[in-house]
């Protein structure tokens, strides 16, 4: 087969294996697993081989003509680069091992059929988004993906929090898909074509009549799709759905597939000095806001999320900045260990037998009881925080050189305060995530949480894929000097002043936030509520009796109160409370947009029922008066009907004679 057969297939696999499963996972239960695993699997090796085929060289086009439109064709175009091909291999690689871990993770959910298929075509979509070479057969991708995240999060339906999640992506993510699909529109108008290809050549050329306007519409989608500023708030939300979609969405679909977007198109952003400085800015507050948002959360998998917010943020200050190798590249890094993160965090939850047990301050006891998911957590974590040599560091670190390079003035694609904006937010973020990435380790594994029941091993199946994905967690970062050719030519390299910089940083972050946890557990520790976290047994005595009522009143119980020893407090001070709920981007949108709209709609129902209704039942009930007086001389008796029919005479001639004496006096 030729290479671009191949790639028709690994899209159309998964697609093909989502159909099945529907059709016949009632029939045939025995199929399910096999039709979510196997075309999933046979798609990431096709991926590899399309990759190994391409080898980073010239990109390969292929495209047919979809219809006739009469004006801008559509076609279905593929665009195979050294970009495209890398990222299919990591939306392979994650899917499968998802599909793998849910195989145990979902072993007795009742929905597991359709949750699989979902997978399948999410998957797909992504796939299809990667490969596409025409926008529009790529925004077909992004709005199935739009619809698979909406029945995803929302698959504990039972759970208010689990619908309110699904909605709340997909309409936030809907409210920047909206100017995006009018930004299509006007580029490919621009262009005179939807092959992507030709809109980037008729960038380059100067061909995009108003590229500021189109840059900025397209980047509200990227911002609703990729959860930057502002249109971020749907993602930590979005935890409420099973844990392996989390990491479907965090690592390899729907928030990568805004920054792939970009970087496709990247010499069209690059044509408005303007749009990039927004995206610069876009990035930075991203960074820094996400990362203080997840110094302050409790529950892991919201710290999970917020940490994915500022790592995309640092691959849209990669494009800010003109460099999409960085991005893409981070954008790979990123993919495997938040995957691995993501994954573990499902074990962890697995182990407590429930999916409700996500809050750090109630964990104890678990370095021991899941060692596998300790140490590859802890691989991630490192990768994470951009400590060598693990992947993280390279990555980072490539997106930092960038943008010290722009700062500098030596790039021709970005002004130099795009550069600084994201360097010195670059910096500050990774001291946050160090210190957010140690704080998490801290109260999971070393926390003085109540233990949660032990459920026994995990399966061996998830287990698996943890140590599957602990390997380029680790090594990926040691083959940056071998793929130059995939990466526009660009080497990876790390950069002296930049890696010193940022590991340092890095290493400040880490041991400030173990001192103040080493501080904050020994001030707990003599408090009477340190001493019973510590021991749950307690020893009887009145103040220790006393802290407890306190508490419970407060808290429900000892074991759902927060730990008296997260450095988080500490480190944050007043901060703190802001941080944990997001900065209350939610509340002003709720005040600035939700009541407006409730108001709106409650006055547009009170005179619809209070007024229009009025006219319409006033409008009803004459004829019905009418027809009841009719109804009622139409009454069947002779003797009625002559009397009526006489003083109906009498009234007609006592009016022709009135009349005719007006007419006489007249």
């Amino acid at each position: 087969m030729t290479t671009t057969t191949l790639a028709v297939l690994v899209p159309l696999l998964p697609f093909l294996g989502a159909a099945a499963g529907l059709l016949l996972g009632r029939r045939a239960p025995g199929f399910v697993r096999p039709l979510a695993v196997l075309p999933t699997f046979a798609a990431f090796v096709l991926a590899v081989v399309v990759a190994v085929d391409q080898g980073g060289g010239k990109a390969i086009d292929a495209a047919t003509r979809l219809t006739p439109t009469g004006s801008v064709p559509i076609e279905l175009a593929l665009h195979l680069d050294g970009f495209a091909v890398l990222v299919a291999v990591l939306v392979g690689l994650v899917a499968t091992c998802v599909q793998l871990y849910s195989t145990g993770y979902l072993r007795d959910d009742p929905r597991y059929t359709s949750y699989a298929a979902l997978v399948s075509l999410f998957t797909s979509a992504m796939l299809l988004v990667v490969y596409s070479g025409d926008l529009m057969v790529l925004l077909v991708g992004w709005e199935i993906m739009g619809i698979c995240s909406y029945f995803l999060v929302g698959h504990y339906w039972e759970t208010p929090e689990a619908r309110a999640a699904s909605l709340k992506a997909f309409l936030v993510t809907k409210l920047g898909d909206v100017p995006f699909l009018i930004g299509l529109f006007a580029l490919a108008t621009d262009a005179g074509t939807f092959r992507i290809t030709g809109v980037v050549q008729a960038a380059l050329t100067g061909g995009i009549g108003h590229p500021t306007l189109i840059a900025l519409l397209l980047l509200a989608g990227v911002a609703g799709k990729s959860a930057q500023f502002p249109l971020h708030t749907w993602l930590p939300d979005a935890m409420a759905g099973p844990t392996p979609v989390s990491a479907l969405i965090h690592a390899a679909t729907m928030v990568a597939a805004g920054i792939y977007f970009v970087a496709r198109l990247l010499p069209v952003f690059a044509a408005s000095a303007a749009a990039m400085t927004v995206l610069a800015v876009m990035a930075a507050v991203t960074m820094v806001g996400s990362a203080l948002a997840a110094l302050a959360q409790d529950d892991i998998k919201r710290v999970l999320a917020y940490s994915t917010i500022g790592q995309l943020g640092y691959m849209s200050g990669a494009l800010a900045v003109g460099d999409r190798g960085a991005a893409v590249f981070h954008l790979l890094s990123h993919g495997a260990f938040k995957a691995l993160l993501f994954l573990a965090a499902g074990v962890i939850i697995h182990a407590a037998g429930t999916n409700s047990l996500t809050a750090m301050s109630r964990m104890g006891g678990l370095a021991k009881r899941i060692p596998d998911a300790y140490w590859t957590m802890t691989v991630a974590l490192l990768a994470l925080a951009a400590i060598p040599p693990f992947a993280g560091f390279f990555s980072k670190e490539a997106v930092l050189s960038a943008a010290e390079h722009t700062a500098l003035g030596e790039s021709q694609v970005a002004p130099s305060g795009a550069g600084w904006t994201v360097l010195i937010a670059g910096l500050l973020t990774a001291l946050l995530t160090a210190a957010y990435a140690t704080r998490l380790w801290l109260l999971a594994f070393r926390g003085r949480g109540a233990e949660a029941p032990d459920h026994g091993r995990q399966p061996v199946v998830m287990n698996a894929v943890l140590w599957v994905l602990a390997i380029p967690s680790l090594a990926f970062g040691l083959t940056t000097g071998h793929l130059g050719d995939w990466f526009d030519g660009r080497a990876l390299t790390p950069a002296v002043t930049t890696s010193v910089l940022s590991t340092g940083v890095a290493l400040v972050g880490g041991l400030v936030t173990y001192a103040a946890w080493r501080h904050t557990s020994s001030l707990a520790a003599r408090t009477p509520m340190g001493a019973v976290a510590a021991h749950p047994e307690g020893d009887g005595s009145l103040v220790e009796e006393e802290a407890i009522a306190s508490h419970t009143e407060v808290y429900g119980s000892i074991a759902s109160a927060p730990d008296p020893a997260d450095p988080g407090r500490l480190l944050l001070g007043p901060l703190h409370r802001h941080a944990a709920t997001g900065f209350h981007l939610d509340a002003v949108y709720s005040a600035l947009f939700v009541r407006p709209v409730l108001a709106a709609a409650a006055l547009v129902r009170f005179l619809d029922r209070e007024v229009v209704e009025t006219y319409v039942r006033g409008a009803s009930a004459a004829p019905r008066w009418l027809g009841w007086a009719v109804r009622r001389a139409q009454n069947g008796n002779v003797q009625s009907y002559l009397s009526a029919l006489l003083a109906g005479s009498l009234v007609l001639a006592a009016a022709v004679v009135v009349l005719a004496n007006v007419t006489a006096g007249s």
